[in-house]
């Protein structure tokens, strides 16, 4: 009982934490590319990447966390694929309508879902999969604006969509098959998630923005806030490892559809975003989701667990209740003897 508590309270730190850091880092990354002109997104995530990377290296040498060894082409591959699928949903923004920039968020969902009944025979009840519903529906209620279609932006969705769904089963599959946790996994997978995006980056940001990361004039403040959102992205790449680790790849969507809600109301408060009537249905509607979905998944954990112990007791009542003495066929032998 006492481990599951304490598992429990792990997941409630992470989710905090994961909410917190990625609600600050929007904040942080909206005032530096709206208020402040710098529109280096991709090149940006590479520099949050390599400052994740050094701050693990600490972090290891001060021996906070023990590095476990990984195969080498497996975190390679899951390192590029990241990187990879940071890129493709950078570049589906760019060549897209923001409104299907967040159909294609909101198809991260259904898509993972797919994929671990197809080829993780993961089993997702009717209820789970009508939270999910209901939830999709409350954020794209109060997120989806324009549907404007074109080819590439497609193509470019539907690449970011199958990357980052599968990246995100990985993280949780390789934590759990290789036993390493997200930080040991983090730590040796930024290098390649970094590198990756430093040479793309650049390249990638000139091609939507028309200008040069390196001809842009750095003023001071916009150097004091790159590295505050460098900073807030150790915590961002942390816990989001964290929370895919000790939950799924799907809760971390639905968690991450809670950021857009509370990023949509900070919007409003604190940079006196737009807020229509439209935009506060779809986030109560997104909210009776999310409640559902927290609802269902701890109801069907706690029937998980007393059907556990049930079978172990049985297991244990059958041991105890067993003939001591038996004969060969099994039959209970009869004690004469005198008392």
């Amino acid at each position: 009982m006492g481990e599951m508590t304490s598992f429990q309270l792990g997941v409630v730190g992470a989710l905090f934490l994961s909410v917190a850091s990625s609600v600050s880092i929007v904040i942080c990354n909206k005032a530096l590319m709206s208020n402040l002109g710098f529109p280096f997104a991709t090149t940006l995530t590479s520099w949050h990447l390599m400052v994740t990377y050094c701050t693990l290296h600490v972090a290891l040498k001060f021996n906070f966390f023990e590095n476990k060894p990984i195969d080498m082409k497996t975190v390679m591959l899951f390192g590029i694929l990241n990187g990879v699928s940071i890129g493709f949903l950078n570049l589906s923004l760019g060549f897209n309508s923001i409104g299907f920039y967040q159909m294609t968020k909101l198809a991260i969902i259904p898509f993972t879902v797919l994929v671990e009944t197809l080829f993780l025979k993961k089993q997702f009840s009717q209820n789970i999969k009508f939270a999910l519903f209901i939830l999709l529906i409350g954020v794209g209620i109060a997120s989806i604006t324009d549907l404007q279609l074109n080819f590439v932006g497609t193509i470019l969705s539907i690449l970011a969509i199958v990357t980052t769904c599968v990246g995100q089963i990985l993280t949780n599959t390789i934590q759990k098959r290789l036993n390493v946790s997200s930080t040991q996994l983090l730590y040796q997978s930024a290098p390649f998630q970094a590198a990756i995006l430093f040479v793309s980056g650049p390249v990638v940001d000139q091609f939507l923005t028309k200008q040069s990361v390196f001809a842009y004039k750095y003023s001071p403040i916009v150097v004091g806030f790159i590295v505050l959102s460098c900073l807030i992205a150790v915590s961002v790449n942390f816990s989001t490892f964290l929370v895919i680790g000790k939950t799924s790849p799907v809760t971390y969507q639905v968690l991450g559809h809670l950021k857009t809600c509370l990023v949509l109301g900070f919007g409003y408060t604190l940079l006196h975003d737009p807020f229509t009537s439209r935009n506060i249905v779809g986030i109560l509607v997104a909210i009776i989701g999310m409640g559902l979905y927290s609802y269902f998944c701890v109801h069907e954990a706690k029937r998980k667990q007393v059907g556990d112990h049930s079978s172990l007791s049985q297991v244990k009542e059958k041991d105890t209740t067993a003939p001591l003495l038996a004969g060969k066929n099994g039959q209970v032998k009869e004690n004469n003897s005198l008392v």
